[in-house]
């Protein structure tokens, strides 16, 4: 593959009341800056969504008005830094007079641009950062990737269902898992059941083993866990495998973000059929508009490439702002921009149908449930219950003052 250089912005001199959203209004080149993580522990995250923008431009730069392109500016965060990305984003608003701004992978880069998004009245479409709280941050902030709310409340509900009785939560201690945290606790209590136990993992940590043992010693039903997806989600599924905590009869269930598809060639010692997860993708997903982008994918990017839920994620933001360029003629104001996104829908996502909600400008989408068995040899999420159009259950606990 070719190496590709992302360059790592300076700070901007230039005030923000400078620019707007609409720079791009009599230009024929629209600008779409990128913030998202190029280099570090989070790289590869990052070239999951960039290899998704990079395939929907390629599918869909055909679709744009006549005389109109697309630029998409990127710009390294380096992980989660907030104070670096918001400089990024000032320069790219200030210097680079973007129309758009996306990215942003962590819940603290984005929340660090809500402020310069109101000011300059820039549309930002937040491809992954999961945190319930961040679209009330700014009224030019709309996402396209998910809630941990989504995935953990309902998950948590059906987990008191199927008579475990007695939970535990192990999340990273950063905001999308006191959400999970949050969200678990909720549903299963809701549901009739007992959370015995919540530990806070800091996100430093590499040996989980400390953990593990600690909950198996506590004999919990169930166990919800919650670690970012990528090399931290195999290292603590080893721990619980090593542990054995599920010899001990303790569920496995969790987000997606612990059986992340593109991690799991790195997981051939779980044994099938112990996690079970709520998510919104599955690369093995049958659907007709999922197989399609799969072969794309690996067609673009070789067989042994696999699209992940960060890929999708970036994916529907481009089709996003892609509708709303189309929807204008490549004539941008910001506030139409806006009001074309909410309430956009997709019908063709690869993960399902999914959209925009009118009100909250949140994704709105079904998750499906999903458990972790072995397919040609191969591990794989298999979806085993499809929870169709939902929103974001923390809205409706947490209604704006």
């Amino acid at each position: 593959m070719r190496r590709r250089q992302f360059v790592r912005a300076g700070a901007g001199a230039a005030a923000i009341a400078v620019a707007s959203g609409s720079a791009s209004a009599q230009a024929q080149t629209i600008k779409v800056g990128m913030v998202a993580t190029m280099s570090g522990g989070g790289a590869s995250i990052g070239d999951l969504m960039d290899k998704a923008v990079r395939l929907y431009q390629k599918q869909h730069d055909k679709d744009l008005p006549s005389g109109v392109k697309v630029e998409v500016i990127r710009r390294d965060d380096g992980g989660a830094n907030p104070d670096v990305a918001k400089r990024l984003a000032t320069e790219l608003v200030t210097r680079d007079r973007v129309s758009f701004l996306t990215g942003f992978i962590y819940t603290p880069n984005a929340m660090a641009v809500a402020e310069l998004a109101t000011e300059a009245k820039v549309p930002t479409v937040i491809m992954n950062a999961g945190t319930s709280v961040i679209v009330r941050r700014s009224p030019y902030f709309a996402r396209t990737s998910f809630t941990m709310w989504q995935s953990a409340y309902p998950l948590a509900q059906w987990a008191a269902k199927q008579g475990l009785k007695r939970g535990y939560t192990a999340v990273s201690d950063y905001g999308p898992g006191h959400d999970i945290e949050a969200a678990f606790d909720k549903g299963f209590t809701e549901a009739g059941g007992q959370i015995i136990g919540k530990v806070r993992i800091p996100l430093t940590v590499v040996d989980f083993a400390p953990f593990m043992q600690r909950i198996k010693d506590e004999k919990p039903d169930v166990l919800c866990i919650f670690v970012p997806a990528g090399k931290v989600a195999t290292a603590i599924m080893k721990a619980y495998i090593d542990l054995g905590l599920h010899t001990a009869g303790i569920k496995l269930v969790g987000p997606g973000d612990i059986t992340p598809d593109e991690e799991l060639p790195n997981m051939a010692d779980v044994p099938s059929g112990i996690v079970t997860t709520m998510h919104h993708y599955s690369a093995s997903s049958t659907r007709p508009q999922n197989v399609a982008f799969v072969k794309a994918w690996q067609a673009e990017y070789g067989a042994g490439s696999t699209p992940s839920f960060y890929s999708v994620g970036a994916w529907d933001a481009m089709a996003a702002i892609y509708h709303a360029i189309i929807q204008q003629g490549g004539k941008l104001d910001p506030d139409k921009t806006m009001a074309l996104l909410k309430g956009w829908r997709n019908p063709d996502s690869p993960r399902g149908p999914m959209g925009i909600d009118a009100e909250t400008r949140d994704i709105v989408q079904s998750v499906y449930l999903r458990r972790l068995d072995r397919v040609d040899g191969q591990l794989r999420n298999v979806e085993i219950e499809s929870f169709g159009e939902v929103k974001d259950p923390w809205v409706r606990f947490n209604p704006p003052r």
